[in-house]
Parts: C-alpha cells; structure tokens; sequence
C-alpha cells in the first residue's frame, strides 16, 4: 500500500514540475490592451460622420454578443429586422449603417427592382424579396459596386486605405463568402480589427485571415 502511495506521489510530482516547465508558454506576454473609450467614441456625438456611426453600430453586435443565423425569415419593410441576437454576417453591415441612417434592405430593394438583371441570379427568383435580399453577401458587394467607392483588397503597403467604417468581403478556404466592418481600433502590428460574425460577433485582429474579394467606403455625404 505505502509503495502504491509513493508511486502516486512520485507521478504528481513530475506532472507538477511538467506544468511548472511550461507554464510561461501559457501567459500572454503582451496583452492587446485596447483605449476606452476607443478613439471613435471619444469624438462628440454631433460631430460623428456616418463612418464613425457605422463603427459604433457594429461594435453594439459585439457587447450585444449576437450569434451567427442567416436563416431566412419574414421580415417587415423598410427597417425591417430578425430578431436582434442573432444575425448573419450581412446582418453585423446592415445594422451597422443603420446607425448611420443608412437602410441597406431599402436601399437593395429598390435596385433591384430596377435592375433586377445587374444583381446575381443565384437563387431561383424572378424579382427581389426584401426579407432576404440584403441579407446576402453578393447582393451586398453588387450594390456597393453600384452606389459605394469601390477601394482596394491590397493590405501591405495600403494600410492607409484601409479607414474606419469601410465594408471588408472575404472568400473562405471552403469557398463562402463573409464580411464585416473595419474597426477605429488597431493590434498591435498597426492593423485595423475587424467586426463581423462567423459564429458569434467579435472584434479581432482577422483583415489578411481569408481572402479578400471586396473593399468598399460608402458615401454617406
């Protein structure tokens, strides 16, 4: 029995000392420490162009912790919205600009009807849906191409093109497409974060993480 209690002791000690080995893998060293307020909400509420309202908006789908749905629901028109924790990643951009007056499902509907053609023919139908249109990532790059200053997908060597508020459109490994909001905040190498939502809204260090299929800034003035 004391020999079965010595091996005992014998193997927690060496897991003990294994941790303390590598514990300091296990500490950040350099914590991303970021300003609060951020430098977009330390600007006046009356002096706030749409860009910094846009940022502002998409970080509420943060603190409002909205988990990732693209399932299609019948929805009011205009304003319209699904329930609001939850939302796809079109959804982070749509409400996004709502805060700065801008109604996307509006705004993509009334294209559409007008040039329903110029939109992509993906999903079977012969005129819009206002539930769902907007809230589909090539209708969305479709209009900003339109109506939106169309910037470039370059990182290094553009990082001054890259401003708060613009709209980023990226390609997944699987082929997917995803998109989110440029941030007022930075990580530590100087790249903008990113808002968006693949599974939860965050705001992280993802701009140069898939490829980059679509820049936008939209006109608010």
């Amino acid at each position: 029995m004391y020999r079965r209690i010595f091996w005992v002791m014998a193997l927690v000690a060496a897991l003990l000392i294994a941790l303390l080995a590598t514990y300091d893998s296990f500490i950040i060293k350099d914590p991303v420490v970021q300003p609060s307020p951020s430098p977009v909400e330390t600007i006046p509420v009356q002096e706030r162009t749409g860009a910094d309202w846009t940022v502002i908006g998409a970080r509420d789908e943060v603190l409002n912790g909205t988990r990732y749905d693209a399932s299609y629901q019948v929805i009011s028109y205009p304003g319209g919205d699904v329930s609001a924790d939850r939302g796809a990643c079109t959804d982070v951009v749509i409400r996004a600009l709502r805060r700065a007056d801008i109604d996307l499902q509006q705004l993509i509907h009334e294209d559409m009807a007008r040039n329903f053609s110029a939109y992509p023919q993906k999903w079977g139908l012969t005129e819009p849906d206002a539930n769902i249109d907007h809230r589909r990532v090539p209708n969305q790059m479709t209009f900003l191409a339109r109506h939106a200053t169309v910037l470039t997908c370059q990182v290094e060597g553009h990082l001054d093109e890259w401003q708060w508020g613009d709209i980023v459109y990226w390609r997944f490994n699987n082929g997917d497409e995803h998109c989110g909001i440029i941030s007022d905040l930075k990580s530590p190498s100087g790249l903008p974060l990113v808002i968006h939502n693949a599974g939860i809204a965050v705001e992280e260090d993802c701009l140069e993480r898939w490829e980059i299929i679509g820049h936008f800034r939209y006109p608010f003035s």
